[in-house]
């Protein structure tokens, strides 16, 4: 069988009216007060477990400016670049996947701006020719996919074996259901349909997709929020959650 073959017969992950959903948010996604104001501040939590998950796993200084210098990263449903940009700062060679070709134009146009040499691609990643990767990441996306397992088993296939993954999503919880779907797009906190509650998955459902993918978890922390804290990383797994993984028995 041929690789086009092969990927014809594999299932598609992505779902055309959440692409179009977040396609049509592209023009102001880099706008900290716009409608994906919520990701700019979700960003530097999530950025700050990523940066400590590479250092303990790749044996980084953690006062290094660029610890991913000679590594590659991909960044699945990258949106219009909010971690492939940080990501680049840290050294790695980014590649960036997402469905809608709406938020990959937005994607290019501001690397381009920010001096960053990213590869941007548009559609499903196992269409895309890719090879394998140092760092897998993928923010708040599993939740949106059609095919959560053939999600996770795709990003598995692209991880090297002694490389590392990172994925984030909100938890199925009546707390999230609250707070991440009925307070915040009612408070305009989110647009509007942005979340399908039922589509959440729980850390121990998506420990078990990595796991029948050939990962296991090896950290995972929740992102919580106060009044006096804001977003920030906890024990409290009840909203959203962050993970690191490596394919089993990898040192």
């Amino acid at each position: 069988m041929t690789k086009a073959s092969m990927a014809a017969n594999r299932k598609t992950t992505i779902d055309p009216n959440e692409a179009a959903h977040f396609g049509a948010l592209a023009a102001d996604w880099w706008d900290p007060r716009g409608s994906s104001a919520m990701l700019h501040k979700l960003n530097p939590v999530r950025l700050g477990f990523i940066r400590r998950q590479i250092d303990m796993h790749f044996g980084s200084d953690e006062t290094a400016m660029k610890p991913l210098a000679g590594k590659s990263a991909l960044d699945v449903g990258c949106g219009a670049g909010l971690l492939c940009e940080p990501l680049s700062r840290l050294g790695a060679a980014v590649t960036g996947v997402d469905a809608a070709v709406e938020n990959i134009a937005a994607a290019k146009a501001h690397a381009s701006q920010s001096g960053l040499a990213i590869d941007y691609r548009a559609g499903e990643l196992a269409a895309q020719q890719l090879g394998l990767f140092d760092l897998v990441s993928s923010m708040e996306v599993i939740e949106h996919v059609t095919e959560p397992a053939v999600f996770v088993g795709e990003l598995a296939a692209r991880l090297k074996p002694d490389g590392l993954m990172i994925l984030s999503t909100p938890n199925r919880t009546a707390a999230s259901k609250l707070f991440l779907v009925e307070a915040a797009e009612r408070l305009g906190q989110v647009p509007r349909g942005t979340h399908d509650w039922g589509k959440f998955l729980t850390p121990e459902e998506l420990t078990a997709l990595l796991t029948d993918a050939g990962l296991e978890v090896v950290a995972m922390e929740g992102i919580a929020f106060s009044p006096l804290s804001g977003l920030h990383l906890s024990s409290n797994k009840a909203l959203n959650y962050i993970l690191a993984a490596r394919h089993s028995g990898s040192i």
